[in-house]
């Protein structure tokens, strides 16, 4: 299968695949500032200006590897019971962002961003964490009538452990349950309005 770049160049997609596993693994070794495109070539067997036909820069690379895989890696079945579905979509984001490559390429860019406004608008161009929160949380928002938007909920969600991960606090001391369980009850509060009425109500 090929596909093109922004040149409109049909592109090899055995090497379009090992461009963005190689940024991913060279990430892990050499870090970010230390993270060149001639490095990700030569690791993906490409000639240099391959991979700036498709790229403009590696942080362009970095984000479509991570997105790619964060799609695969926050992917969870639904069961139907929406305090298990959170806690599954939870376990996977805690996997995602504190244990995978991915998710040390998505850390490394939310880092750069902080003063790099290229690499901001860069981010700001997809919601990776946002986009596969929804798919959780829209049918437990549809069955409450929660006034919560989707973005709102999604916030809410993926708030918590992503602060405790990116503040650099141990992973350990994250209750998924719990955190799935408060949601929830967060959820059947905003589908109360302004009554002020709480889930036991």
């Amino acid at each position: 299968m090929e596909e093109h770049g922004r040149s409109g160049r049909p592109r090899s997609e055995r090497a379009r695949t090992a461009v963005l596993n190689a940024v991913d693994d060279l990430l892990v070794e050499v870090g970010y500032a230390a993270l060149t495109m001639k490095g990700i070539a030569e690791r993906a067997g490409v000639g240099r200006q391959t991979v700036y036909r498709w790229w403009s820069n590696k942080a362009e690379v970095l984000y479509e590897a991570s997105a790619i895989d964060a799609r695969k890696e926050l992917s969870v079945p639904l069961s139907g019971d929406p305090a298990q579905d959170f806690t599954a979509y939870l376990d996977a984001l805690v996997k995602f962002l504190a244990h995978s490559d991915a998710g040390a390429a998505y850390r490394a860019l939310l880092g750069e961003a902080q003063h790099d406004t290229a690499v901001a608008a860069l981010l700001s161009s997809g919601d990776i964490l946002g986009e596969s929160a929804a798919k959780v949380v829209e049918p437990a928002l549809d069955a409450s009538g929660s006034q919560l938007s989707v973005e709102q909920a999604t916030a809410l969600l993926v708030g918590p452990p992503f602060f405790h991960i990116l503040s650099g606090r141990s992973v350990q001391s994250i209750d998924t349950r719990r955190l799935a369980e408060e949601f929830t009850r967060v959820l059947a509060v905003r589908r109360n309005g302004d009554r002020g009425l709480t889930a036991d109500s």
